[in-house]
């Protein structure tokens, strides 16, 4: 045995993962994978608002963002089927990242392209296929970074991602509202799009997967298998471990994000019709923002390593419903900056905190032999629920008003403060049995 080979890396070699080629790749990567998120969410409903569109149909222009939720129902035609040419010149992955983000750029310039005053359904079909794209860049992105390197590098690999992610981010929000402020919501569009360029860029430089696996001859019992253990498997495995909690779990899943997002929908409509410019929502309501939903997400895992999941997501989901009320209050009083940024504040920390112990919880809930995929569907219905509800959010502030809106919005929250309750104190419960039976 090679005792050296089981020693640890030193600092030195630990950080120089960082600079590898392939790991800075995922910075590039992670910000074509989040450039097009908020441009068919928030950024999208602000354009409208702006431009005089209703509330309510800019409701139901959310509906797109479900696109991502269900990815995974296409996700097995990304990983198997080869499209012509572009296959045998960069790969399984490469291909369709690089078709995906042709995709993204030509929906987006649609989307710029178009009078929101009169062509709406035209902005809502590039708004789809924007989403559509993006969510299969997503697919092929984590099968080419899953399949670009050994396990050593995964984690530095994850954390550039998730670096350029966020920065993509910021500039899709704070950086639309800046362009749009000092020229137009069509060249900020024009902008974003061109920028997509960058992950075009990179997927045509990097080499394919050191791991990629052929896909060119598929049997159909084959792939029958495939979606026996990708979907069948995952669900009676979590069934089997959880037993009668089950559903009770599904359910927290289902609804423990709906008052977030149902008030994220209209969030930023409300700035604008309270009387803000676009320049005080980018710099308050996006940039600043955003370093709170960072340190509310830091502080989430904090709480975990802490007190263990169930508290923190107890307190999570009461901060989330709570901080929805104080927009109550501000849709009371006269516009100013300070209330703003004392309210974005306290909803973007809850929003990241309850955020950070949810993931913790999902990933406590998948078991090691399907892990990606318990994920993946978890992920699916913790967002198709409430987006879907979101839909309707601009119907409920056109017929009550702002300040009930806000109202509905914290306390469709409720269902998910008391089933935590109910879960912790089974949780506490099991624990206790278990210290007395001896196990």
């Amino acid at each position: 045995m090679n005792l050296k080979n089981n020693q640890p890396k030193s600092w030195r070699n630990a950080f120089a993962v960082y600079i590898q080629p392939r790991v800075l790749s995922m910075i590039a990567l992670g910000f074509s994978a989040g450039l097009p998120y908020l441009l068919v969410f928030s950024t999208l409903s602000a354009w409208l608002r702006d431009e005089g569109v209703e509330r309510s149909v800019i409701g139901f222009f959310s509906w797109v963002s479900v696109t991502y939720s269900v990815k995974i129902l296409w996700s097995p035609v990304v990983d198997k089927v080869r499209l012509p040419l572009l296959t045998r010149l960069l790969g399984q992955r490469r291909s369709w990242m690089l078709i995906a983000q042709l995709g993204i750029m030509g929906g987006l310039i649609g989307m710029a392209s178009t009078n929101s005053q009169t062509q709406l359904t035209l902005i809502a079909a590039c708004a789809m296929l924007v989403a559509f794209c993006s969510a299969t860049q997503d697919v092929s992105i984590d099968a080419f970074r899953i399949e670009s390197t050994q396990l050593d590098y995964q984690g530095a690999m994850a954390a550039m991602y998730v670096l350029g992610y966020r920065l993509a981010l910021l500039v899709a929000g704070a950086g639309s509202f800046y362009i749009a402020e000092f020229y137009n919501w069509h060249i900020a569009y024009y902008v974003m799009a061109a920028l997509m360029s960058l992950g075009i860029m990179t997927t045509l430089c990097l080499p394919a997967p050191s791991f990629e696996q052929s896909s060119a001859h598929i049997l159909k019992d084959t792939l029958l298998n495939q979606v026996r253990d990708a979907v069948v498997h995952p669900f009676t495995d979590f069934f089997s471990r959880q037993g009668s909690l089950a559903w009770l779990i599904l359910l927290l899943i289902a609804i423990y994000k709906m008052s977030d997002v149902t008030m994220g929908v209209m969030a930023n409509p409300f700035y604008l019709d309270l009387g803000f410019n676009k320049k005080d929502i980018a710099e308050i309501g996006k940039i600043f923002g955003f370093f709170m939903t960072i340190a509310g997400a830091a502080l989430g895992g904090v709480f975990v390593a802490r007190y263990g999941v169930m508290r923190p997501l107890f307190f999570g989901a009461i901060a989330t419903a709570s901080t929805n009320l104080l927009f109550a209050f501000m849709a009371n009083t006269p516009p100013n900056l300070t209330i703003l940024a004392s309210v974005i504040s306290a909803d973007n920390l809850s929003g990241g905190f309850a955020t950070a112990v949810f993931i913790a919880y999902l990933s406590g809930l998948t078991s090691s032999g399907h892990t990606a995929t318990q994920y993946a569907l978890f992920s699916s219905l913790m967002t198709f629920p409430a987006q879907l509800l979101g839909g309707f959010s601009g119907l409920i502030v056109d017929r009550f008003g702002y300040i009930d809106f806000f109202i509905y919005a914290s306390l469709i929250g409720l269902p998910a403060i008391f089933l935590v309750a109910w879960l912790w104190c089974h949780e506490r419960r099991s624990v206790k049995a278990s210290l007395f039976s001896g196990e």
